[in-house]
């Protein structure tokens, strides 16, 4: 019988030693410092880029393919980044049992899949559960941040937050460091825009 395969971690992967057990802030970075977190990390450029211009804060990119997780361990280390670290897993789970409560400072969610259909609207990541749990998750006056190109997808969003009392939309600092994702510049170059929710967890 043959023995499983075993894939060591890339250099800035980080591997908890149970998925099945809520984290400690500790567990993923120990310098104390605040923690963003990236559902949903695409090829990292994003996060890479938050990470760079905010050496002061630590970094969690939340990425389910191994291609993707792989080149945003390879521009980490490229640049020399110790503040962030990337999670091979679905961003539902990972938000909902395993990320530690009451320790992210900024929650990061850059266009998740809209799923446009209307018997699929239940997959969509924005409901009354998961603003919960990202309220759960978020430090006092801790930031959630949504983007999404789909402007259905959008007006949804702001539904569901009008009903969430726990997380307050606030217009987005102009002063903010906002890079743009991958997905952002590919929705750009076909002529699209990004809209942005702004919230501040109360």
């Amino acid at each position: 019988m043959n023995e499983p395969r075993y894939r060591p971690p890339y250099p800035h992967e980080f591997v908890p030693e149970d998925y099945y057990a809520r984290l400690e802030p500790e567990d993923i970075f120990s310098n104390g410092a605040p923690l963003e977190v990236d559902l949903g990390s695409g090829d990292g450029s994003y996060t890479l880029a938050l990470a760079e211009h905010h050496r002061d804060r630590n970094f969690l990119a939340v990425e389910r393919l191994l291609g993707r997780v792989q080149k945003t361990c390879r521009g980490a280390k490229e640049r020399g980044l110790d503040n962030l670290k990337v999670l091979r897993l679905e961003s539902a789970y990972t938000a909902e049992w395993l990320l530690p409560r009451n320790s992210v400072s900024r929650l990061h969610l850059v266009c998740p899949d809209p799923w446009p259909k209307a018997k699929h609207h239940r997959r969509r990541m924005i409901q009354q559960e998961f603003l919960e749990t990202v309220h759960n998750l978020l430090v006092p006056g801790g930031i959630f941040i949504f983007k999404t190109d789909h402007e259905e997808y959008f007006e949804w969003a702001e539904e569901e937050l009008a009903q969430y009392p726990k997380l307050e939309v606030t217009p987005f600092p102009a002063d903010n460091f906002d890079p743009k994702s991958d997905f952002q510049l590919q929705w750009e170059a076909e002529g699209k825009s990004l809209q942005v929710l702004h919230c501040v967890s109360v």
